[in-house]
């Protein structure tokens, strides 16, 4: 395990930063692929197996998000009591809320009007620490109890559908996918509550793994069992065809797509399923991973501790070149001010391009973006004293 000078764990960096870049192709191809405007890439019945894939590699971006949010929050409690770090969660939580439906909005949507408000992963994980704040002081045991209770559980949940509007709009929050109406705003939760935010403390007990009085070997030992552990019960409960998921597989037309089918699980809300699928090879990247050293894990590691700065950035370019391309093929670029979802704007329909155009523009991207990141690392290295660059 090897650290710097503030004691980051840099494997923990360098799958957060890896999957920043991820998330980053999963962006570009919502505002560039021709077909993101025509259906959606796990629709069977119209997406091809490399768009499928293209789509599921980055299903891993979210749940690593949310549980390395809730590790690190174990690495700033180590160096403070629990009221204190329960402030700090709250103080972090509250602005990552407030980051959503401001600067996160503008990025996505290039306006700012309330009419309606999409809320995503930087809402749950606002919202998830917010929750952490409290959920620390439980013991250990009754916490790590709950948490597996959720995450294992709350597909029971999957055909619960309350008949008043307000106990329907309070369960949309929690547990589905969809829009709710305040009063005349539009508010679509596409990050429901639960289970996402019992997978955050999850990722906090698992930080008791990197004290430095924990045997490395015996970590690494524990994160492989852990990780192939939980790929093996997906493997075994979706081979069942029961529970677990919203959608069961089923045999279709090409053996591609009778295995993207298997894979196929629910993001929105996520399914336990889908939860072990990607945080299981997480937990086995994290164990194999400490001590790789090249130059291009070096990079990855950069923008791993930038996530948040690289998060902002990416979109509001990625949005900005997007802006260009439609103007440059017959679109106007009022076009590409967004009422919700990029790829629900019925003016693009039409617009987009090849998804080896998608490949090529996230490369150019990162390697763009990559020394703004490096940048920005060291300027916030260098000015730990600037209490604000801990918000970005």
């Amino acid at each position: 395990m090897e650290n710097d000078r503030r004691k980051r764990i840099k494997s923990i960096d360098m799958l957060r930063g890896l999957v920043m870049v991820i998330m980053a192709l999963d962006h570009v191809r919502d505002y560039f692929h021709f077909d993101a405007f025509m259906f959606d890439p796990s629709d069977l019945s119209q997406t091809n197996v490399p768009l499928f894939w293209t789509r599921f590699v980055t299903h891993f971006c979210a749940p690593v998000f949310v549980f390395l949010a809730g590790t690190s929050a174990f690495f700033v409690g180590q160096r403070r009591d629990k009221k204190s770090l329960s402030k700090w969660l709250l103080k972090r939580g509250l602005w990552l809320v407030i980051a959503e439906i401001t600067i996160i909005k503008l990025a996505w949507m290039f306006k700012l009007d309330y009419s309606g408000i999409l809320l995503q992963v930087i809402w749950v994980l606002g919202i998830g620490m917010i929750f952490l704040a409290g959920f620390i002081h439980l013991p250990k045991k009754l916490g790590l109890a709950l948490c597996l209770i959720v995450v294992f559980g709350h597909n029971t949940l999957d055909g619960f559908s309350p008949e008043s509007p307000v106990a329907s709009g309070l369960w949309t929050f929690l547990h589905v996918f969809g829009l709710v109406n305040l009063g005349g705003l539009q508010v679509f939760s596409a990050y429901s509550l639960i289970p996402w935010i019992f997978v955050m403390p999850l990722g906090y007990y698992l930080g008791e793994l990197y004290k430095p009085s924990f045997d490395p070997q015996q970590r690494k030992k524990m994160l492989l069992q852990l990780g192939l552990g939980a790929t093996v019960l997906f493997f075994a409960i979706r081979a069942i065809n029961i529970y677990g998921d919203l959608v069961p597989w089923s045999t279709q037309d090409s053996l591609g797509l009778t295995i993207a089918s298997f894979f196929n699980v629910s993001k929105y809300p996520p399914s336990l399923l889908f939860l072990l699928i990607t945080i299981g090879p997480s937990l086995v990247f994290l164990s194999v991973a400490e001590g790789w050293r090249n130059s291009l894990v070096e990079k990855i590691v950069v923008i791993g501790k930038v996530p948040m700065f690289f998060y902002v950035l990416h979109i509001y370019v990625i949005h900005a070149l997007a802006c260009i391309a439609a103007v440059m093929t017959g679109f106007s670029f009022s076009d590409m001010i967004i009422d919700l979802w990029i790829t629900l704007q019925p003016e693009l329909q039409g617009y987009g391009f090849s998804l080896w155009v998608v490949y090529l523009i996230w490369i150019v991207l990162m390697i763009a973006l990559y020394p703004i990141c490096s940048w920005y690392n060291d300027y916030k290295t260098a000015h730990r004293e600037k209490w604000w660059l801990a918000y970005l």
